[in-house]
């Protein structure tokens, strides 16, 4: 029978090995691994500020949330305070009497508004750069009614401009020692002559199924509006949605001439604007979603 005594021999042995295990370990601990791993930050977007000239008074500068915005600030005889954004950041106009804490008061009941505006152009800016640029050149593609149109550029003793509509294909004569912007110039006056006579012959399609009549229409190049109307009845669309699908034309035409009964965006105007272009919602989506995808051809 084997005896439960321990001799001394062993009883140093076990010593010897239980102290040490008390010994702290000379080998490195191995980095802590977190329990969650994080998900990758989002890609941050700049956003927009408007270029100072030489004779420009600084940006002035308000923090909306998390944002911090730089904005051109201008007085003028208007009786309220005033926003844009575009491409370039947030303009505010302000009367003179208004005082800063006015100003920025009301840019903080807009802050929501006016993050959202400036992170869709920061994004869309940023869209653009990664796109090549348009090479002006035979055989060009140029975005037109949705689809694309292709340059042709034939040397001519006189400047000419032709749009073979079968073929797709928009024929420029080119006489010596033209140069690039004369040509983008060329073209660019063709598209707007083109989103003259489309558009008027979608508001008169559209205002007898309104029962209004406009009064006036101009083309506009404005950086952010699609279109605008006035109480008066005069119209103005931006030349650039001549690059966009007619159907989306047909909504901003829709829009603009609904504000002749609503000049507003009540429920009331939308059920107006519905009457005529029921999937509104779905055009306002489409119409945000192609701006950002769309390239810049003549920067004003």
């Amino acid at each position: 029978m084997a005896s439960s005594k321990m001799d001394s021999h062993q009883l140093e042995l076990f010593a010897q090995e239980f102290f040490a295990a008390l010994k702290p370990s000379t080998r490195p601990a191995p980095p802590a691994q977190p329990l969650f791993k994080a998900p990758p930050a989002p890609p941050r977007i700049n956003l927009p500020a408007p270029p100072v000239g030489a004779n420009d008074p600084p940006l002035k500068r308000i923090v909306l949330g998390h944002h911090v915005v730089d904005y051109a600030l201008r007085r003028s005889s208007r009786r309220s305070i005033g926003f844009t954004i575009d491409d370039e950041g947030l303009r505010v106009t302000a009367p003179r009497r208004v005082t800063q804490i006015d100003i920025d008061n009301a840019l903080r009941a807009k802050g929501r508004w006016i993050v959202t505006k400036l992170l869709e152009r920061g994004e869309r800016r940023e869209q653009r750069q990664q796109r090549a640029p348009v090479e002006w050149k035979d055989g060009a593609r140029l975005p037109y009614l949705g689809g694309e149109i292709v340059l042709r550029l034939e040397e001519a003793e006189r400047s000419h401009c032709q749009f073979d509509a079968a073929n797709g294909e928009l024929w420029i004569g080119v006489v010596p020692g033209l140069s690039e912007w004369q040509l983008k110039e060329r073209v660019k006056l063709w598209f707007q002559a083109e989103a003259k006579r489309l558009f008027r012959e979608r508001l008169d399609h559209f205002a007898p199924l309104l029962n209004v009549t406009y009064r006036a229409f101009a083309l506009s190049s404005a950086g952010s509006r699609w279109g605008s109307c006035t109480v008066g009845g005069s119209i103005r669309l931006n030349w650039r949605l001549i690059h966009y699908p007619p159907a989306l034309i047909d909504y901003v035409v829709a829009h603009e001439l609904a504000h002749l009964r609503e000049m507003n965006h009540s429920p009331a105007f939308w059920a107006t604007v519905g009457e005529v272009y029921p999937d509104y919602d779905g055009a306002r989506l489409a119409l945000r979603k192609r701006s950002h995808e769309m390239p810049v051809l003549f920067e004003e």
